[in-house]
């Protein structure tokens, strides 16, 4: 249990984990082989959702066509011919295949080497451009290193150091943007204010341009999981997504911080710039969600 503790305690678990319980024996069966006990623990605590912003995890439960455990087979576009550099590595049907338990934001994808007791399926990471790497470690540890540091992928890369890891849940969420008015206030002060407002909130990364100093702030709510973008480019702009029940609240919180900032709301959008006449309006945007 000594990897599954150190995780739980690097990256909080959601609350609530979506699509995270489920007939595990019908799961099973429909991939043809007995699944490991360690993803398992990471389906049950974590369940569908992303570490960092980058590392999907998936699960053989829910509805989504975005989830679930599949089985790697060959593109039909792609020669026949399974040897060689392209397909180091068998692929379902054949025994011992590769099979798919997440995948990254770049389309990599996250597969066990079915070869042996699944309690010893090495990790392969199959890279969006046809290159593989093998690591000797289950599920759990692969995650817990990456996320952590400790295990560096030359495919995938480092996690990013100065921050401390998250999960997010894959579920439903309502996009808004509030343009506002400059105001009075520095920026920096402005951001001091919102995330006050907001609190308590935790840090997912910000970039500032050298050239004209615009950029953006990536936070979020620990205790709403409400994702915020504070945008200061040509345009003035709060982005969040948020589940739809809280929208009210959000409306609250929101309004509140833009006063305390001693800003004005000037214009409410969608994310793809659709500008509403009321706060509470429901889109085709939202729908699709």
């Amino acid at each position: 249990m000594t990897g599954y503790d150190t995780l739980a305690r690097l990256v909080t678990p959601p609350t609530v984990p979506i699509d995270a319980h489920g007939d595990w024996t019908a799961a099973e069966t429909a991939v043809g082989v007995r699944l490991p006990d360690d993803y398992k623990w990471l389906v049950a605590t974590y369940g569908w959702g992303e570490f960092r912003d980058f590392l999907y995890l998936r699960t053989p439960f829910g509805a989504s066509k975005y989830n679930g455990i599949e089985w790697q087979s060959a593109h039909p576009t792609e020669s026949a011919d399974l040897g060689g550099e392209r397909y180091p590595y068998p692929l379902h049907p054949a025994p011992g295949g590769l099979l798919i338990w997440g995948t990254t934001m770049d389309a990599d994808r996250l597969c066990w080497l079915t070869d042996g007791e699944p309690e010893e399926w090495p990790v392969v990471v199959w890279s969006s451009e046809g290159w593989y790497e093998t690591l000797r470690t289950g599920a759990v540890g692969f995650v817990e290193g990456w996320v952590g540091g400790r295990v560096r992928s030359d495919l995938l890369g480092a996690a990013e150091a100065d921050l401390a890891p998250w999960f997010n849940t894959f579920r439903p969420r309502v996009d808004r943007c509030l343009l506002l008015s400059e105001g009075p206030l520095p920026h920096d002060e402005r951001l001091r204010r919102l995330r006050t407002a907001l609190a308590p909130t935790t840090d997912r990364g910000s970039w500032r341009s050298e050239r004209d100093g615009s950029g953006q702030d990536h936070f979020a709510t620990v205790d709403t999981d409400w994702l915020f973008t504070y945008d200061t480019p040509d345009t003035h702009t709060i982005r969040i997504a948020f589940p739809p029940e809280d929208a009210e609240h959000v409306r609250r919180r929101l309004f509140a911080a833009a006063e305390l900032m001693e800003c004005e709301v000037l214009e409410i959008t969608t994310a793809a710039g659709t500008t509403l006449e009321a706060w509470d309006a429901v889109t085709d945007e939202d729908e699709e969600e």
